[in-house]
């Protein structure tokens, strides 16, 4: 009975944690697609010649 109590415990810890990841996943998928288009868009208004 302890060993299912410990695992349910952990499985709540990892469930926890995985919620703060994501967010900062997300975070830095929009933020390199930010860079990205903002590079695109930055080169598309300069003509060197």
């Amino acid at each position: 009975m302890r060993e299912t109590t410990s695992a349910n415990e952990m499985s709540g810890l990892r469930a926890a944690s995985a919620a703060p990841s994501r967010g900062l996943h997300a975070l830095a998928a929009s933020g390199a697609f930010a860079l990205i288009a903002a590079i695109v868009f930055g080169t598309l208004s300069y003509h060197p010649f």
